[in-house]
C-alpha cells in the first residue's frame, strides 16, 4: 500500500502499555517512519516514509506479533 498513513483497528489492548508495545512493532519495519496508537478508540495510526510502499499484511502481523492482539487495516 502506498500512501501518507495506513490506520489499524486493533482489538485486545487493556493499558498503555500495550499501546507503547504496538507501537514499537511497525516501527522496525522499512517505510514506517512512526506509529501512534489510542487506546480508547482503539486503533493505531501509522505514518509512512514520503513514497513507501508498505504491505499492510506486514503491518497487521507486526502489531499481532507485540503481544496477543488482533488488528485488521480500517476501511
Amino acid at each position: 500500500m502506498t500512501g501518507e498513513q495506513v490506520v489499524l483497528l486493533i482489538d485486545g489492548m487493556h493499558c498503555t502499555s500495550c499501546g507503547l508495545l504496538i507501537d514499537a512493532e511497525p516501527e522496525d519495519l522499512p517505510g514506517v517512519r512512526s506509529a501512534s496508537t489510542d487506546l480508547r478508540a482503539g486503533h493505531s495510526v501509522v505514518r509512512l516514509e514520503d513514497g513507501a510502499d508498505i504491505d499492510t499484511a506486514a503491518l497487521v502481523a507486526a502489531v499481532e506479533a507485540a503481544g496477543d492482539y488482533t488488528a485488521r487495516v480500517a476501511g
